[in-house]
């Protein structure tokens, strides 16, 4: 469907949204401890949950960031709209910024 394509007025419209970002880490120390408080203060984490996060955070802090994350946040104040579903994952990559590979305007024709 695309977005000019309109289905029963009543029904409800769901949207995939993809989101790439490519994050330079610049300061490893100061990304691990953020995310290891961010774990600390976090009130909706049980206690198993909490030990897989520091857990993972001290093998890698690519995995860091996935902490600072917030989809509520990021559709929270967008009218009309009830977030239904969120994922996402952090991953150490390769990149190389004049590689055709990483040019942000190619439309990925595989996802369609």
């Amino acid at each position: 469907m695309t977005s000019t394509e309109t289905t029963g007025q009543d029904a409800p419209r769901y949207v995939r949204l993809k989101i790439e970002l490519i994050a330079e880490i610049t300061d490893e120390g100061a990304l691990k401890e953020a995310a290891l408080r961010q774990v600390a203060d976090d009130e909706y984490l049980d206690d198993e949950e909490r030990a897989q996060s520091v857990e993972a955070i001290e093998v890698d802090p690519s995995g860091s960031l996935a902490h600072f994350i917030d989809p509520v946040a990021l559709l929270g104040d967008v009218p009309g709209i009830e977030l239904a579903s969120a994922t996402w994952e952090s991953a150490q990559t390769e990149f190389d910024p004049d590689s055709e590979e990483w040019d942000e305007y190619t439309v990925d024709e595989s996802a369609e």
